[in-house]
């Protein structure tokens, strides 16, 4: 599915808004005296921008930032009527057209963005939509801002592939990465005085007469007192295991496919559009017998760096509410190597060979602890890279020459707060009782490593918070407001005292205390 978004910003340097007068008709402002309504003008041209294409393909917004609750505040009297007037009828027939309109408001420091002024009318807010659409509003535009710093990758063709079958009949297939590390861009070394990217040339010069090597280079392997002499081209033919080409080695049941095979992403294979119409019907009578059949197929994957065997599932087309939520096509599934299956019963088996099972009780009071830490529609696209994000952080601060990095929030760290809860605590004690027993501790455990510098600097620093915190009337400061008089530091020994993320701006560090505190 294909987005198609319009952004109108009211905020820009001098020639963007002239830029934007000249092409749409609006100005910085509705003046007054005039008959000029440039929000009317914008939503009218963004309606006619937005109008090419079919309602069903294509999700067609309009994001509209603005500071001004009452863009028609300037003006009185049946003039301000008769323009407000105009202004939702448009924004309604926009609406008509399956044409959303978003609003992301910006508050001033000293005062409060009231929706209840002009905005909830044009875009239809009403009851609990009303209360709740400020703070939903800021998580969105918070949400954006975090967004322009994690790489999103469009769904790009990783390689091509002839998938050969038998006898010179072969498919053509494009594979698509599904799940791929994010990585900081490559570096490019740069001219120190013209700023220019530098580019990089391996010359070979002769060891006896100092002289550029023009021919190609050789290299030799001595055998029976005479050099063998191999060119680069013999030597990458020598090393090449396969030509590159999938190879179909046969079929197998699906229930011989086993969830431990699969230690890497899967590749998804689907026909390129390049092949020709016997290709695509081939793959499509292919698909579908495996399907009926329940069969995989086993093929020889030819890489020169790594050939191994792979595993291709066929995947049904799955559709919902008539848009498309999986597409068919095939998985490519990486076997492993005979040395990448271990065995678990040889590591944890006592000197005798036998390994303790776990009893009813302990499956019952593990599954109960799952259960409680359990995330509901958790995905991976949830989290973003903390190394990434302090990369992009410093970039930026470079860039724009600012004195502080921005603190960047590990999502990745557990999310201390869920697992205090009363259920999952519990839950926990129960499951580690029905493992170790009662008197279990855990300090006392043999083979427990002795505490590394950094955990003896860690427990000095807490210590130390402690002891600062006792110092503090905390409930007075919390009651009286004056929490944000005092330093992140010392606001960070109320946090480390009671075992509370550190992380975060000050204003956050304050919430998180004051939300402690229950105040």
């Amino acid at each position: 599915m294909h987005f198609l978004i319009l952004r109108l910003v009211f905020v820009c340097s001098q020639s963007s808004l002239e830029s934007f007068s000249k092409i749409i008709g609006s100005q910085h402002g509705i003046v007054s005296g005039t008959r000029e309504n440039s929000l009317y003008n914008a939503i009218w041209a963004a309606q006619a921008l937005l109008r090419k294409g079919s309602a069903k393909t294509v999700d067609k917004r309009i994001l509209l930032f603005t500071n001004d609750d009452d863009p028609f505040g300037s003006i009185k009297g049946a003039v301000k009527s008769d323009m407000t007037r105009m202004t939702l009828q448009r924004a309604k027939d926009a609406q008509d057209l399956g044409i959303s309109i978003e609003l992301l408001p910006l508050s001033h420091p000293d005062e409060v963005f009231n929706v209840s002024q002009f905005y909830a009318d044009l875009i239809g807010l009403e009851g609990d939509d009303l209360v709740d659409f400020m703070p939903s509003a800021g998580k969105k535009l918070e949400d954006m801002k975090d967004q322009l710093r994690k790489r999103m990758f469009t769904k790009r063709i990783v390689k091509r592939l002839k998938f050969m079958i038998v006898n010179g009949i072969s498919i053509e297939l494009n594979s698509y990465a599904l799940i791929r590390p994010t990585v900081p861009g490559a570096i490019t070394w740069l001219d120190s005085v013209t700023n220019h990217p530098l580019k990089i040339e391996r010359t070979f010069i002769c060891v006896d007469t100092g002289a550029l090597v023009e021919e190609p280079t050789k290299r030799f392997l001595p055998y029976k007192n005479q050099n063998i002499i191999f060119s680069m081209k013999q030597l990458s033919e020598i090393k090449r295991v396969s030509t590159g080409h999938l190879h179909l080695l046969g079929f197998k049941p699906l229930s011989c496919l086993r969830d431990y095979y699969n230690l890497k992403p899967s590749t998804f294979l689907y026909p390129s559009d390049e092949g020709t119409d016997s290709s695509m019907c081939m793959f499509i009578a292919l698909h579908r017998s495996m399907i009926q059949l329940n069969r995989f197929a086993v093929a020889f994957s030819g890489s020169s760096s790594r050939p191994q065997l792979v595993a291709l599932i066929a995947q049904e087309e799955v559709i919902q509410s008539g848009g498309q939520i999986e597409p068919p096509g095939m998985h490519m599934i990486y076997l492993p190597y005979s040395d990448d299956i271990r065995f678990v019963e040889e590591r944890y088996s006592d000197t005798s060979g036998m390994v303790n099972i776990a009893s009813d009780d302990q499956i019952k009071k593990a599954a109960n602890l799952i259960k409680r830490i359990d995330l509901k529609d958790f995905s991976v696209c949830q989290i973003s890279n903390p190394a990434l994000q302090r990369h992009y952080a410093v970039l930026q601060a470079l860039a724009l020459e600012e004195d502080d990095i921005p603190e960047m929030k590990d999502e990745s760290l557990p999310d201390e707060e869920g697992l205090a809860r009363p259920g999952v605590v519990r839950a926990l004690e129960e499951f580690k009782t029905s493992v170790y027993g009662d008197n279990y501790d855990e300090e006392n455990e043999p083979g427990t490593e002795k505490p590394t510098e950094a955990s003896k600097k860690r427990k000095a620093n807490a210590e130390f918070a402690t002891k600062e915190c006792e110092n503090y009337d905390w409930g007075d400061l919390a009651d009286t407001g004056k929490l944000k008089d005092l330093t992140v530091v010392e606001l960070k020994y109320y946090l480390t005292a009671h075992n509370l993320p550190v992380s975060g701006k000050k204003e956050a560090i304050i919430s998180r205390i004051l939300t402690h505190m229950a105040k």
